[in-house]
């Protein structure tokens, strides 16, 4: 069998040619994202917002593998800092052919009771997580437009769908993010531009690294990872290259007649 990027191959998943922004790729998934397109040939924007030294060795790893690449700093929660991120990457890599919303744009993560939780901490969980997307399609759809293609994947979350306790801003800001994926799907899909979500449930990231507890719990038994395992049809706890995959997968060719989606990426433990 032939390799995607192979001459004369199945070039389905290539994307040679292509650019690619993805936002908060320092690290986790935005990272794995960053890599695994380039791997598949796409010339990529590293964004990050304050550590630098890590959006770098993100670059730097790309790079010896043989791809190209460029850390940009911006954050997703300031229109000008996310036009002039843009900006930049057009400048150095070219016109931006698709778009990773991976970022937010939260001040603080909030996890509270409903009764607990205050208009301002819940506001800024539901602005927070829809301006990280707003932004960022705003800033690339005039160009997608005119070049009559593009592709938009955003980062969404199980919980947008499922209830968890102390989780009621989160869950609005992404169940919004998902309205708009639809929208979005919806208004570009003539112009040529497909517009994705994927809905990851837990990852094994630094991000969740608190709430990892081991295999076993304080009370001798199965700790939360063991739990988790257990409750997932493939037995296992996804990876940030899991997550990847499903991006790259709908970044590609090969989800051509594909949009509006909301892809769970959860290894079954939710099948709809």
């Amino acid at each position: 069998m032939t390799s995607p990027s192979s001459p004369g191959g199945d070039r389905t998943f290539s994307l040679h040619g292509k650019v690619a922004l993805v936002t908060g790729a320092s690290r986790g998934i935005g990272a794995a994202t960053a890599k695994l397109l380039a791997a598949q040939g796409a010339s990529v924007g590293v964004n990050y917002v304050s550590n630098e030294a890590r959006a770098r060795e993100v670059v730097s790893a790309i790079e010896a593998a043989g791809g190209r690449a460029v850390a940009v700093r911006g954050s997703v929660g300031e229109q000008a800092e996310v036009e002039a991120m843009v900006r930049q990457v057009e400048e150095e890599l070219g016109p931006i052919d698709i778009l990773v919303c991976n970022a937010d744009a939260v001040r603080e993560f909030t996890v509270k009771p409903f009764v607990d939780l205050s208009w301002a901490e819940f506001e800024d969980l539901l602005t927070g997580e829809t301006k990280a997307v707003f932004y960022p399609v705003g800033a690339v759809v005039g160009g997608m437009m005119k070049r009559g293609a593009g592709t938009i994947i955003n980062v969404s979350s199980q919980l947008s769908r499922r209830a968890q306790e102390g989780m009621a801003g989160h869950s609005s800001g992404k169940a919004a993010v998902d309205a708009l994926t639809r929208t979005l799907a919806n208004e570009l899909g003539p112009h040529g531009i497909r517009v994705n979500a994927v809905a990851p449930g837990l990852v094994q990231t630094e991000a969740s690294a608190s709430m990892w507890s081991g295999d076993q719990g304080q009370d001798g038994g199965p700790g939360l990872m063991a739990r988790m395992r257990q409750m997932t049809p493939l037995r296992r706890i996804a990876t940030p290259e899991d997550v990847a995959g499903a991006i790259v997968m709908l970044a590609s060719d090969a989800a051509s007649f594909v949009t509006g989606v909301y892809l769970d990426v959860n290894g079954g433990m939710t099948m709809r």
